[in-house]
């Protein structure tokens, strides 16, 4: 049985683990700032704002402390610039691997996307080579990128 610490408790909608997860994700750019770390290997915030999706910085600095408040990420100072933070996904964060498969895999198989049908494919017929090596990049803080991002033609 998962047991949900209290500080993690607030006052929600319903509860429904549906509306739950949306009142933490359901906005348009937590989990593509979730993805960003758990794919790209992006770490600071200079990283997340050049993404090309337009993301405005107060938004960016919102989301972030947000999935922090939610115990998604984690954030450190840098090793290499004391004014910096490098942030990461906590265990809690990582968890959403599956999800963002799945959603990655859905989108680029019914709406048209930028992510060629050969990869999509592959990663489908593989969901747990996949996610085992998601998990692995992230337990070895391994920044490499698992998938290039996907540009608009």
């Amino acid at each position: 049985m998962f047991r949900v610490p209290k500080q993690a408790r607030t006052k929600r909608r319903s509860g429904c683990p549906v509306s739950v997860s949306l009142d933490i994700l359901g906005d348009r750019w937590s989990l593509l700032l979730v993805r960003d770390m758990m794919v790209r290997g992006y770490r600071t915030f200079h990283e997340f704002r050049s993404t090309g999706e337009g993301i405005a910085t107060n938004v960016l600095s919102d989301r972030l402390r947000k999935l922090q408040a939610a115990g998604l990420v984690e954030a450190s100072p840098s090793t290499t610039d004391g004014r910096s933070l490098h942030y990461r996904l906590t265990q809690k964060g990582i968890a959403l691997a599956p999800v963002l498969l799945e959603l990655l895999i859905w989108a680029a198989r019914h709406e048209q996307t930028a992510a060629p049908c050969n990869l999509i494919e592959q990663m489908a017929e593989n969901r747990a080579a996949v996610l085992a090596e998601t998990y692995r990049r992230w337990e070895q803080r391994d920044p490499t990128p698992l998938i290039p991002p996907f540009r608009s033609p």
